[in-house]
């Protein structure tokens, strides 16, 4: 069979490819704990789940709108306008199959053949792979451990070229948890728009905030320079709906009709029930937040004092999200020289499922996701102590 030439340019993702591997040792018995996985280990909220019944039984089941019905698409506007003081109207937002067609759908449609994206290193796996799918060539601005994982103005003028059209942000960061204070990120996102460099600016993880932090949005940025930002969001994360699929885009109104052509020719709506499902969401009580970020902010205490026992580990102290990003390139030997062997001699001895850093373009570091009971949390960590430690 003769396959597209593209898709050679494109890697299988690592994080699905540990899965599938671990799956297979459960099914040969062994128990395996997995800190690779994602998406919060607590169920949607119970509002939600009922909107989407009494959809179902209403009989809401048909095509809607390309972008959203249009009730959503201003439930999402109002969003930002009640987080982040924006004026959005629902013309400039859109619904998406998750926030990763949202960002696909950007990039198809800005991007040319031969334009560079700059991307923060270490960044999320599929940001490379988005790029190369429009045609255009990612540009890694690496942060190891040492500097916080955290990109200057400075070093984005040291990767600059003419041929730069984008910059892509995401804060807090998956694979990091780092999250870069108001100064920094609008530092980096001024230096994009003086330089015409559009910005997308990912915050799928914008709620899963820890105290003394708080949340950040270029929406305001959006509304000063809509021809230059985009925020791309979603319910997967701090709303515990993973499965759900379902993505938002604040941009301009331009942007947002040439993101429904795309998607009006590749997927069409978003699932009707979701829609009604996420209108409650964004509509209804957020209490819920709370209880998931007071377990996720005394998770990341406990694996950062166990990961702090590990000589020569260098581990910044995540903000957001719930994964750690340890730099472990100190305990690496012939055993294990490197992030992907290292997951793999975790993963058969420790029965520990973890990401290697070099899936998110740093090879000294491993990522652990802490989205998963204390206990369950604790026990993995000491297991993967025992086996790297000497």
């Amino acid at each position: 069979m003769r396959i597209s030439n593209k898709l050679s340019r494109i890697k299988p993702s690592a994080t699905l490819t540990i899965s599938a591997k671990a799956m297979d040792l459960r099914a040969q018995g062994r128990e395996i704990i997995s800190l690779s996985v994602g998406e919060p280990d607590f169920g949607t909220p119970q509002h939600i789940c009922d909107a989407a019944k009494a959809a179902l039984d209403e009989g809401f089941t048909r095509y809607t709108q390309v972008p959203g019905i249009p009730e959503l698409r201003t439930a999402v506007a109002e969003y930002f306008n009640s987080y982040y003081g924006t004026k959005a109207t629902l013309e400039a937002t859109m619904v998406t199959n998750g926030g990763k067609q949202a960002l696909y759908n950007i990039m198809q449609a800005l991007l040319n053949p031969g334009d560079k994206v700059l991307i923060p290193g270490p960044y999320w796996v599929s940001y490379p792979a988005m790029v190369k799918l429009a045609d255009a060539e990612p540009v890694i601005v690496p942060a190891g451990a040492d500097k916080g994982f955290k990109i200057t103005p400075e070093d984005l003028d040291a990767a600059y070229t003419a041929d730069v059209k984008m910059l892509l942000l995401n804060s807090p960061s998956n694979p990091t948890g780092v999250q870069y204070t108001e100064a920094e990120l609008y530092a980096l996102a001024q230096w994009a728009v003086d330089h015409d460099v559009f910005v997308i600016s990912d915050e799928i993880y914008d709620r899963l905030i820890y105290a003394p932090a708080e949340p950040v949005s270029l929406a305001p940025l959006w509304e000063k320079h809509p021809e230059h930002v985009a925020v791309v969001n979603g319910l997967s994360k701090s709303f515990a709906m993973t499965g759900w699929r379902l993505g938002f885009v604040l941009a301009h109104p331009d942007l947002i009709k040439a993101m429904s052509k795309i998607q009006g020719q590749s997927t069409s709506n978003v699932n009707s029930i979701t829609q009604k499902a996420a209108l409650a969401a964004l509509n209804g009580p957020r209490d819920f937040m709370a209880t998931m970020n007071e377990a996720f902010m005394r998770r990341r205490d406990k694996a950062m004092e166990i990961v702090a026992t590990w000589p020569g580990v260098v581990c910044p102290r995540p903000d957001g999200a719930f994964y750690i990003f340890p730099d472990v390139s100190a305990l690496y030997n012939e055993k294990m020289p490197d992030s992907t062997t290292m997951c793999t001699v975790l993963l058969e001895e420790a029965g520990v499922a973890s990401v290697p850093g070099a899936a998110f373009g740093d090879d000294r570091c491993v990522r652990f996701s802490y989205a998963l009971d204390d206990e369950t949390l604790i026990t993995a960590l000491n297991k993967v102590g025992e086996v790297i430690l000497p």
